[in-house]
């Protein structure tokens, strides 16, 4: 059995100004300073990126962005390109959220061309993947996240596939409190690996995925006990220091 490095990842999604990160970077540094046995995240705001590069780069802490253009340079006002984000420090990049496909209206097609830019430029991605309420009430979302996970990561080898970070993020359940059982969660996460494993193999095995849609301090070590489920994505929980603090050593 692979043995797979726990993540936690905070997304602060458009949240805190450049004196809150790096007021918030100061104290969490303080506060996580004697963690180990997993990989501690942050993905901020374009703006904040800067700041954490300063106050984490030589830390524990992994600098990450929230979304990036597919292309490294051109006339795409307002985009940000991986090469941008290389220079900021960041090692990971979040694509294909739910609130970039719905807000944004990404499709896989695009979401495809920013996973493979993003390995392509030795970024890692961390791919959203997840179904509405409805999706799960009649009982279609397995097919519908399976269908998500073979388009978005169509065409990349199994050594590529192995790199990438997969997020299970039930829709439903982001920013309403609701949270997905355990079980419910493990079972998709599951379905996930399932997936990847008919697409490559045993690079399914080495891949990290992540649970997402309302984990916190006090859920997340049941939902990490599950065994395909290999760390958070964390919205509201990763804005208080001492929550995600605590939701962190909890993970451990």
């Amino acid at each position: 059995m692979v043995n797979r490095r726990p993540l936690i990842a905070g997304n602060w999604k458009m949240n805190k100004t450049i004196s809150e990160a790096r007021d918030f970077a100061a104290r969490f540094l303080e506060n996580t300073a004697d963690i180990t046995g997993l990989d501690i995240l942050i993905c901020a705001p374009f703006t904040n990126l800067p700041v954490l590069k300063e106050e984490l780069e030589e830390s524990i802490v992994h600098i990450g962005a929230q979304n990036m253009h597919y292309e490294t340079k051109g006339a795409y006002t307002g985009e940000i390109s991986p090469l941008m984000l290389k220079e900021l420090a960041c090692t990971y990049v979040i694509i294909g959220h739910s609130e970039r496909r719905e807000y944004f209206k990404e499709d896989d097609e695009i979401i495809a061309k920013k996973v493979k830019a993003a390995l392509e430029n030795g970024i890692t991605p961390i791919l959203c993947v997840g179904e509405n309420l409805s999706l799960r009430e009649a009982g279609k979302a397995q097919d519908f996240v399976r269908g998500q996970v073979e388009k978005d990561l169509a065409g990349l080898t199994a050594a590529e596939l192995s790199r990438i970070v997969v997020a299970y993020e039930p829709i439903w359940a982001i920013g309403t409190g609701k949270t997905a059982s355990a079980q419910d969660a493990q079972q998709m996460c599951a379905a996930i690996r399932s997936t990847v494993a008919d697409m490559a193999g045993s690079a399914a095995q080495e891949m990290r995925i992540l649970y997402g849609g309302s984990a916190k301090s006090g859920n997340i070590a049941e939902l990490m006990a599950q065994p395909d489920i290999d760390g958070g994505l964390i919205g509201g929980s990763s804005l208080d220091v001492q929550e995600f603090t605590q939701l962190i050593q909890n993970a451990r």
